[in-house]
């Protein structure tokens, strides 16, 4: 498989492009390969976790040997349930696909499972410091995947307001010698946006290679996190018994649900995507418009993992949507960071518009919804995916025989805040075993730089080694 970067077409392989994370013009590698030209169905043999992903991985990474390939896919079954790790669950009308069954309780769980067997294969030998931002999940995710990983060292930069306090005790917790939280006094955007700059830096880097380490991310910038979560849109088409669907993403940083349009060009019966936006509604008014304008506005919401106005994978759609052409994807990009926003072309607009549809929901609408359902079903939802249900009903989504597939994110015992607000009494009474003894544990991790302080927080951690 060959890998370009989104602006200058530069090349990599599937290993060069977990290792390097960003390339180097500052785009995002792209797999390059046909669409399969047709759905997939019951002969193709599809019907587990593992076989989804064993024919993502060999689409996708076939250029990895087929043992790394195999260990990544053996790790992720050995941290999810035995028995049906992904559930889709029937709730109210709508099928709830329920990727949070791993460690951290968050769809994130799935990828960083597999990246740390990618990225150790990938590095060869070499010394490699993860730098994650997140906005409340991907950080722990990273965290609990590369504890303990042999030549690696994580540093995840998260929000010091906005989380949730299971968030950020799943963060401030871990007490392994590799794997570091640091609050920024800022959001996720500026956190974002000081890693990719990092990335983007010679000299800094050249500073980290002098000390013996490489930098590379376990954002789902890196290919390593977003080409496994192409498997379980997969698997909701094997257990759907390959009908239609639509599929409905509650999305923050746009990689899940890009992971579903991937998911479509392999062979996944999707129907339409629909981007389920809080009211950092970026996305939602992009799809519905086809201009990226992030704006001023920034809100903390009850979903803090979409509070998100800057989301990095749309620059793979922007690609896609433009035929590869990645002289037109750095004219957009380079409007972005000159103009504040950018506009598509007719052409890709038509395309963006044929697939895509975006709503948004309150923080009012988002509680509202989780007791609807509740009441409804008995079902209780975390804020991430009651957005995405919200919004699925709104569009009307539920009425026209489609089945329609929601990507629940986040285990409600992530935001026991929200939901104690939302149902007005403790509903949580049944925590998974990683939860239950959290805020027992003692504070391992309580640095907090400014964000003008994250290269030398970066330069303090690659140097001490």
């Amino acid at each position: 498989m060959k890998f370009v970067s989104t602006r200058k077409g530069f090349e990599a392989t599937s290993a060069e492009s977990v290792f390097q994370g960003l390339a180097p013009d500052g785009g995002l590698y792209v797999p390059v390969f046909s669409a399969s030209g047709g759905k997939l169905d019951g002969s193709s043999g599809l019907n587990d976790l593992r076989g989804c992903e064993e024919y993502v991985m060999a689409r996708l990474f076939d250029d990895l040997p087929e043992d790394v390939r195999t260990a990544a896919v053996d790790r992720l079954l050995s941290r999810f349930p035995e028995t049906d790790p992904i559930p889709l669950v029937d709730a109210d009308g709508l099928k709830i696909l329920e990727l949070f069954h791993g460690k951290t309780g968050a769809f994130k769980d799935v990828a960083l499972s597999m990246l740390p067997v990618f990225m150790k294969h990938a590095a060869g030998g070499r010394r490699v410091l993860v730098l994650t931002a997140t906005s409340g999940d991907t950080g722990s995710a990273a965290m609990q995947g590369f504890a303990g990983v042999e030549g690696t060292e994580v540093a995840v930069f998260f929000p010091n307001v906005g989380t949730s306090k299971v968030q950020r005790l799943q963060m401030t917790t871990p007490a392994d010698a590799n794997v570091h939280a640091i609050a920024i006094r800022g959001n996720f955007d500026d956190a974002q946006a000081a890693v990719k700059r990092i990335f983007a830096d010679r000299r800094i880097n050249e500073e980290a290679a002098a000390c013996g380490v490489t930098l590379s991310s376990a954002n789902s910038i890196n290919t390593g996190r977003l080409i496994p979560q192409i498997g379980y849109y997969i698997l909701a088409g094997a257990k759907l018994g390959w009908r239609e669907f639509d599929v409905v993403v509650p999305s923050g940083n746009f990689g899940n649900i890009l992971a579903a349009y991937y998911a479509k060009m392999l062979g996944a019966p999707i129907r339409r995507f629909v981007c389920a936006s809080n009211v950092n509604d970026v996305l939602a008014r992009f799809v519905k418009t086809g201009v990226y304008d992030p704006g001023e506005k920034f809100t903390i919401t009850n979903s803090p993992s979409m509070d998100i106005r800057r989301s990095s994978n749309v620059e793979r759609l922007l690609w896609l949507l433009n035929d590869g052409d990645s002289a037109e994807v750095s004219r957009l990009m380079s409007d972005l960071a000159q103009k504040g926003r950018y506009e598509l072309r007719e052409t890709a607009k038509a395309k963006l518009f044929a697939d895509f549809s975006g709503g948004v929901a309150t923080p009012e609408e988002t509680e509202a919804e989780m007791r609807r359902m509740r009441e409804a079903c008995g079902y209780v939802l975390d804020p991430h995916t009651a957005v995405a249900t919200c919004v699925a009903r709104k569009l009307g989504l539920d009425g026209d025989g489609i089945p329609v597939v929601i990507a629940a994110t986040a285990t409600p015992y992530k935001f026991p805040e929200t939901c104690a607000k939302a149902f007005g009494e403790d509903v949580l009474d049944n925590p998974p075993p990683s939860f239950r003894d959290l805020e027992k544990l003692p504070v391992a991790q309580n640095k907090v730089v400014d964000v003008d302080g994250i290269d030398a927080a970066v330069r303090e951690l690659f140097a001490a080694k």
